[in-house]
């Protein structure tokens, strides 16, 4: 599923190394565990079977969100690099939901105005994708991100992690967004259609 915006200048990939920044949210990030979990066991897998980096950071609110994609924004320099930001955190519809909190995709752009500019937001199927045009232009307007992808089907014991980061990889190969979702397709057909892979630009 696919909504579409007028392209720009400004969404034109800038050509360095490759990272995903990987945000979950937890019950409780002060609680120290030796346990590795599976999103950081996926996120190895992707290193070792794809050569993609990636950053993990764990949130438990709100301004925990907030603080970490504010520091990846605001501190760190290699910014432009990551060009997916991964979201493990349950939600449906138009909403995500921290520690039994739900706050709306327009909450969290006002959040992060103007400043998600070029990136691809992709949403594990831990959330359902389902937004309305107005919704999603919305979103992409005032954070000024490229695109929001994810899954329209609910977890139901199928996780979407395979074709997550089948995704990824196909974005390292290829840098045009068109593209790699028409790859996605072709290549994992049963995959997007049983997950409902989608995309709005």
């Amino acid at each position: 599923m696919l909504q579409k915006r007028p392209q720009s200048s400004q969404e034109e990939f800038i050509d360095t190394s490759y990272f995903i920044y990987c945000l979950e949210a937890v019950d409780d990030v002060e609680i120290e565990t030796e346990v590795i979990t599976e999103v950081q066991k996926d996120l190895a897998q992707l290193t070792m079977q794809f050569g993609i980096a990636s950053i993990y950071k764990t949130c438990d609110t709100i301004e925990g969100l907030e603080a970490s994609l504010m520091a990846l924004v605001s501190e760190d320099h290699n910014f432009k690099d990551y060009e997916i930001i991964y979201f493990m955190i349950a939600g449906e519809a138009n909403n995500i939901c921290i520690n039994d909190y739900y706050y709306s995709l327009q909450e969290i752009a006002e959040l992060f105005e103007g400043r998600l500019q070029g990136k691809i937001l992709h949403f594990s199927n831990a959330k359902t994708l389902d937004l309305d045009e107005e919704e999603a232009q919305y979103f992409l307007d005032i954070t000024g991100a490229k695109a929001v992808s994810g899954y329209g089907n609910p977890f139901n014991g199928i996780t979407s992690s395979q074709l997550d980061k089948a995704f990824f990889n196909l974005f390292k190969e290829d840098e045009n967004m068109l593209d790699v979702v028409e790859e996605l397709h072709q290549k994992y057909y049963t995959a997007c259609k049983l997950l409902d892979f989608r995309m709005y630009y």
